[in-house]
């Protein structure tokens, strides 16, 4: 295994692009916004498959 040894390793972690602080912090909100868009869905149609049940009389 040649290309198992440090002087390998050191060289891949140098061709690894950090995210900059702005790019990071644009992809956090993005991550959130999306995660609490898709709660509101879960939420609204937990919501009214619940009344539709309650409307015709399962629930």
């Amino acid at each position: 295994m040649k290309w198992f040894n440090l002087s390998a390793i050191f060289k891949e972690i140098g061709k690894i692009r950090w995210p900059k602080k702005d790019d990071l912090l644009n992809n956090s909100v993005q991550v959130l916004v999306f995660t609490f868009a898709f709660a509101l869905f879960f939420f609204a149609c937990q919501f009214l498959i619940s009344l539709f049940l309650k409307t015709i009389g399962v629930l």
